[in-house]
Formats: structure tokens, sequence, C-alpha cells
């Protein structure tokens, strides 16, 4: 199947950064979202970017134009009429579920259903849904516009030729697909767990301070420490990720989610988007 239209369901950070690779790669992409103040944002940070990509000469001011003139921003779910459907909503199976359903029920049945969940169990999601062989899960790490990685997420129900459709629509995009089967935290997320998790709980212990632990990591090579990285992906995704990971695999000690993050969590201390998390921006 070829793919010449994308639509990215939910306008937050990951997915207005999804919507934007697209359109950066040639597609015409249509980005919904229910919230109106959600859509503005969206459509303001991709025109700063943009604009910020022709001033450093990374585009012309002929492909800024015809980028942003390829994505279709709307909060009307019978305009997402696409070959292949990318969710970035909230991480509640039930809404995911009932999201997809209804793009079903208006649009032809070949189209593709994609979920950019980071934890959630694309068979659980497939199991629930119109033409489950046509389920996947496609990854992406924020800021999408430039992390290379995109995970391929494949469950018992998915038909082969949409895994190879969704890898090359990957590689059109520019990215590097990794092919994984169905499992808790998919690659990235299961290995990165105990980065975050074994920082926090040095942390709780009080045996060397977050900016320390941060400052040592980054001088060995880790591009952020657990802390600012926690920080920038969002502490409450971050800590439904590492809830999601702890009971799918049966809830052992060493994986165990922070009180320190449920706690930034609880106070809306979600980081860099809120402008405090564990460091104030």
């Amino acid at each position: 199947m070829d793919i010449t239209s994308i639509c990215v369901c939910g306008a937050g950070t990951m997915g207005s950064g999804i919507a934007q690779a697209a359109a950066q790669s040639g597609f015409f992409t249509i980005l919904y979202e229910l919230n109106p103040a959600v859509l503005d944002k969206a459509r303001s940070t991709i025109d700063q970017n943009l604009a910020a990509l022709a001033r450093k000469g990374k585009i012309t001011a002929d492909e800024q134009v015809a980028v942003f003139s390829r994505i279709h921003f709307t909060g009307d779910l019978h305009s997402c009429l696409a070959d292949i459907f990318i969710e970035a909503v909230v991480e509640r199976a039930d809404i995911k579920i009932g999201l997809f359903n209804q793009l079903a029920e208006i649009n032809h049945s070949e189209c593709i259903f994609a979920s950019n969940t980071s934890s959630l169990s694309i068979i659980s999601l497939a199991e629930k849904i119109k033409n489950p062989e046509r389920v996947i899960g496609m990854h992406f790490f924020n800021p999408a516009t430039i992390m290379k990685l995109v995970e391929i997420v494949e469950t018992p129900y998915t038909a082969g030729g949409i895994t190879e459709t969704v890898k090359a629509l990957a590689v059109a995009m520019g990215k590097t697909p990794v092919i994984c089967k169905d499992a808790p935290g998919f690659i990235v997320n299961r290995v990165a767990r105990p980065y975050y998790v074994e920082s926090l709980r040095i942390a709780e212990e009080g045996n060397v301070s977050m900016e320390m632990t941060d400052s040592l990591l980054e001088a060995i090579g880790f591009k952020l420490g657990p802390f600012r990285l926690m920080d920038l992906i969002g502490n409450d995704v971050n800590y439904a990720v590492s809830c999601s990971v702890f009971e799918q695999l049966g809830q052992p000690e060493r994986l165990r989610p922070s009180y320190l993050q449920e706690e930034k969590v609880k106070s809306g201390q979600l980081g860099k988007k809120t402008g405090a998390g564990f460091y104030q921006y």
C-alpha cells in the first residue's frame, strides 16, 4: 500500500512533532485535535519551528511555506480521511480504541491505525478495533522532528504487508525503523526504566543530588541526565510508562515507580511544559 496522506490525532508535543515531520517529508498531513487551544498552540509552534529552520538555512523560504501548507489543522473528526492514522492522544486505552473505531466508520477498510503509545499493549488495542490486522505500533521519540528512531510494534494480528508499509513510511520520513513484537515497554522504554528508577531511588535515599547525578551521567556520554530527560519527556508521561511496565511485568521491586516522581505529577510539576519539574524553567 502506498501512503500519500497521514492523519495525526492529538496535537500535543508528540502529535505536533510527528505532523511536522510528516509534512517536511512531503506528505499531505492532517493534524486533528478536539481542544481548540491545543490546536492553536500546535499551529503556532510548527510555524515557529519552520521559521527557525529557514533562518538557519536548513530549508528555503519557499520550502517553509510549502511544508506549512501541507498541514491541515482541524477539530472536525469527519475531516480525518487518510491512508494512515497515527494517534498521539492521552495514554488511555479506551480513548485510543474509541477514536480508532470512529475513524474506521468514515474511512476505507484498508487504512492503517498506528498507535504512538509509549507502553500500552498494542495487542489489547487491536483486539477491540475493527480490522485488527491493520493495527500496529509506531512509537516516535521526543522531539519527533529530530529523533531518528521509530519502534514499529507488531501483534499476532498484524498483517505482514502492514508492517512493511509502515516501515517504508518511517524510512520516507527520514527515520530509522526497528521492528519488535508487542511486549511491556517495547524495547527502549523497557531498557530505559532502570536509568530513571535507579536514579530516583538514589535521590530518595539522599545519597547524591539530582543535579550531581545528571552531571555525572552527562559527563560519561549520556546526552541528558535522567532528571533533565524526565523533565523533557514530561513527568506525567514518564511516570505513567514506569507504572505500566511495572504492572505488566508483575510488579518487580527493582522497577517500582518512585514516590518522588509521583509527587511531581500530583503537584502539576511535569517538567519543561509546565515550567517546573525536577528543575525550574
